[in-house]
């Protein structure tokens, strides 16, 4: 049985390729056909995350390779615009925000409830698995999550990467009166900002050697550390819990030092695959320290939060972009100290 398309759908579409290393073209393709519990989704909005920029510079992440044409962006919103057999939860014309990782849903993690874990995760702009810079995805209607229309394209769009926010200050355990230290102050040091603020934390420094980014940081209610002129040290940071976000290693060693008694450290910021770990002041002030992979169960939580406004997420979308200046979204932040977030929004003629 073939899929059903409510509404009228083009037969190809536009997308944004990555051929190589700085390599990107764009392309006609077909339109994907939904197959079971998917549905066919028409992108309005599209972030432009870190591991995007480093797939284009790099054509690799650790063990990630792109060794044929992929294409990038996993920050995505978007409209249902047909649905595949089975599947039933949304009408077409509903406004979602894209989960872009689906799992196995039968593997022991899955079965825990630890589906960001899964060893057969499906997940967008991960080689070999296409991503959201093009006109149409396909999506499990599971991870299309349905937003209100108090969200904007980009805000709906930028719910993955506070995603990664929710799911770093859970792991924090962030409480009322939690004393929290950031460190580094891109798009999800200031996402884990708000949320930790949301989370109850009594105090929150970011640090960062961006004095632009650090005023954003401000405006979102954090006290900064300008770490090109002065040591958290020699600022008197002290933490009950350390977010890193920068993935710099040296900046981790000295963030750790400033984490107190039984306190917590979540790794968030991709950086070496070795850090140096201040082993003495983890042992003997018990402190836990642990890692990251992507996110579980945060959506429902995310679009709450963004909804009542104690998040803004539309502070952080710096620039726009169509789909033919995808190359441009990319390379935004090498030249312009003012970007946060670029855009891509693929269905917009440009």
């Amino acid at each position: 049985m073939g899929a059903t398309m409510p509404e009228p759908v083009p037969p190809t579409m536009r997308a944004a390729v990555l051929r190589g290393v700085k390599d990107l073209v764009l392309e006609e393709r077909p339109v994907p056909v939904p197959g079971p519990r998917e549905v066919l989704i028409r992108v309005s909005a599209v972030g432009t995350c870190g591991s995007d920029v480093h797939y284009y510079e790099h054509g690799r992440i650790g063990d990630f390779v792109v060794d044929a044409p992929l294409v990038l962006g996993h920050e995505a919103s978007g409209v249902v615009v047909g649905a595949g057999p089975g599947a039933s939860l949304h009408e077409v014309g509903q406004r979602v925000s894209l989960e872009p990782g689906v799992p196995c849903f039968t593997c022991a993690q899955c079965r825990r409830g630890r589906y960001n874990l899964c060893p057969d995760m499906r997940f967008f702009a991960t080689p070999p698995i296409d991503g959201a810079f093009c006109e149409y995805v396909v999506l499990h209607e599971e991870f299309a999550h349905a937003v209100p229309d108090a969200l904007s394209d980009d805000a709906a769009a930028l719910l993955e990467p506070l995603s990664v926010g929710v799911w770093s200050a859970r792991k924090a355990r962030v409480t009322p009166g939690t004393r929290v230290l950031i460190t580094g102050a891109g798009p999800i040091g200031l996402v884990a900002l708000q949320a930790a603020r949301v989370f109850g934390a009594s105090e929150a420094v970011v640090s960062d050697v961006r004095p632009q980014r650090l005023a954003i940081a401000r405006e979102l209610g954090a006290l900064t550390v300008d770490v090109s002129a002065t040591t958290l040290a020699e600022a008197g940071v002290e933490a009950d819990v350390l977010i890193e976000c920068s993935g710099h290693p040296p900046a981790i060693g000295e963030a750790i030092r400033r984490v107190g008694r039984a306190g917590r450290v979540v790794l968030v910021g991709m950086g070496g695959d070795e850090i140096p770990l201040p082993l003495a002041h983890v042992q003997n002030r018990e402190i836990e320290v642990t890692g990251t992979f992507r996110y579980a169960n945060t959506w429902p939580t995310a679009i709450s939060l963004a909804t009542s406004g104690q998040i803004d997420l539309d502070r952080l979308a710096t620039h726009h972009f169509g789909l033919s200046g995808t190359e441009q979204a990319l390379t935004a932040a090498a030249t312009d100290p003012t970007t946060i977030k670029p855009m891509v929004h693929p269905n917009d003629q440009t």
